[in-house]
């Protein structure tokens, strides 16, 4: 888009209109406001998760508010579970556009007392399943020739330790970080462009008792904020605002980045 266009209607950059978007993990609560914020945008969705159930449930939503939506009701475990996810977008779009890997877990141990099977269920989960999806909707859309939008899902513990049993799933989110920049570059000469956004905690099933007005999650979430200098943890919907960013033209000149939606808890 031009200058003197985009002055005239500096929101285009920011339409999403019959744009290809293709989320794992999306029954979750970063992936569910995603899909919301994107179908609001205008572009056509493929929705993955494992949970058959809750995704009918948001599907049915979406389709509801006019949204045109696919569902494929698997997880990134294997090659072919990748090709599956990233050939069903293709058939029901033609093509995909915009990736965003929201699909995630966190178990936490001490590591002298931490299951090796816990450990590879964790890199599994946020590292090879990110990993595969990746490379089949890259081959996607390389052979598609015009670019793309790729949005991975770190963390702030991708930078910062922690000392609750951690170092599985701040090892994954190191990793991708580190993912981010190497496809950034990797794929740079082809359009495609790469970032991550690092959430600190935000509301969903599984943090919800920090949320609570009493008890534990009152205390730890007291320490938390005396770190947010916002003042708050997060909520989904403020996961949305730097997502329309990365996903779309608004985004075009920006790679390799992870973006920290914490309320400034990196900054200190």
């Amino acid at each position: 888009m031009s200058a003197p266009q985009t002055l005239a209607s500096p929101s285009r950059l920011f339409d999403l209109t019959d744009r290809s978007a293709l989320i794992t993990g999306a029954t979750g609560a970063l992936g569910s406001a995603a899909a919301r914020a994107l179908a609001g945008a205008g572009a056509k969705l493929t929705l993955a998760a494992g949970g058959a159930g809750a995704l009918e449930e948001l599907g049915s939503e979406l389709r509801q508010a006019g949204a045109s939506v696919e569902l494929v009701a698997a997880r990134a475990q294997s090659v072919e579970d990748a090709e599956v996810i990233a050939h069903a977008a293709v058939r029901a779009h033609g093509r995909i556009d915009i990736l965003l890997t929201a699909a995630g877990l966190n178990r936490t141990s001490p590591i002298v007392d931490f299951d090796v099977a816990d450990w590879d269920g964790v890199m599994d989960g946020n590292v090879r399943g990110s990993w595969l999806v990746c490379r089949a909707v890259g081959l996607q859309m390389l052979d598609q020739g015009d670019g793309g939008r790729v949005v991975l899902v770190s963390s702030t513990r991708g930078r910062l330790g922690h000392p609750a049993g951690y170092t599985a799933y701040c090892t994954s989110k190191s990793a991708i970080d580190g993912l981010t920049r190497a496809l950034a570059c990797e794929w740079g000469p082809a359009g495609i462009t790469v970032n991550a956004i690092a959430p600190t905690v935000f509301r969903s099933a599984l943090t919800e008792w920090m949320y609570a007005e009493d008890g534990q999650g009152k205390a730890v979430r007291e320490g938390m904020l005396s770190r947010i200098p916002l003042g708050r943890l997060g909520e989904p919907d403020d996961f949305v605002g730097p997502l329309l960013f990365l996903a779309s033209p608004a985004s075009a000149f920006m790679t390799g980045q992870v973006v920290y939606v914490d309320g400034g808890y990196t900054a200190g």
